[in-house]
């Protein structure tokens, strides 16, 4: 399961970094979509994303069914909006669709959905540096998006702290810790499995070798 989370997730921010490196630059990765050239690496990262959520909610699911339901359905809910996006392309600017509308939505599902979910999944748990990673994360993937939220035109505080300036590296920010944060999601829980079995043949064995003590004693 970690694995292939982990590959997912490497594959979307492989195609991030080639729409940045490679295209010409614009304002949201969306956009990217519009430009010769860039659909296939805005799709191809949505939709390694989206396996890379349902990957780790399925891996949740055999290993800790009971403890990750919640974080369980907000992966698979940003999963859904991630298939959405990608579904459903941005618009141009000065152009409103129906289209455009739904990716709109669905993004904003996928970056408030994620953050939760991992909070959610390290809540209660050891402060422990995997668990530590994981609210870190999720507190500073909702950070980035309250500030990109405050900063885009549509919102009424832009024009206050000149958030047409830097709303873009905003979004490229919460997208970025959003991919990490999945990755180390995948990881905190595969060592918690590890873990939990090391544990457990020590907490077997050991009544086991009482009788062997109490003869010998005798």
């Amino acid at each position: 399961m970690s694995k292939m989370t982990l590959a997912a997730a490497a594959v979307a921010a492989g195609a991030l970094t080639y729409a940045e490196v490679a295209l010409p630059t614009q304002t949201l990765i969306s956009d990217y979509a519009l430009v010769s050239g860039g659909l296939l690496p805005v799709l191809l990262g949505m939709l390694a994303l989206a396996g890379a959520c349902l990957s780790l909610s399925y891996g949740l699911t055999t290993r800790e069914p009971g403890r990750s339901a919640a974080s369980r359905v907000l992966l698979m809910a940003a999963a859904a909006g991630l298939i959405m996006s990608a579904a459903f392309p941005t618009d141009p600017d000065g152009v409103s669709t129906m289209a455009g509308e739904i990716h709109r939505w669905s993004a904003a599902l996928v970056f408030t959905s994620l953050p939760v979910a991992g909070w959610a999944l390290a809540r209660g748990r050891s402060v422990r540096p995997r668990w530590n990673a994981v609210r870190s994360l999720s507190v500073v993937s909702a950070l980035t998006l309250a500030v990109y939220l405050a900063a885009h035109p549509a919102s009424v505080t832009s024009s206050l702290i000149g958030g047409s300036a830097y709303y873009g590296l905003m979004e490229r920010g919460v997208v970025l810790a959003e991919i990490v944060l999945v990755a180390v999601m995948a990881v905190a829980t595969a060592r918690e499995h590890r873990a939990a079995r090391v544990a457990i043949p020590a907490t077997v064995t050991e009544p086991a070798q009482a009788p062997e003590r109490e003869r010998l004693a005798a």
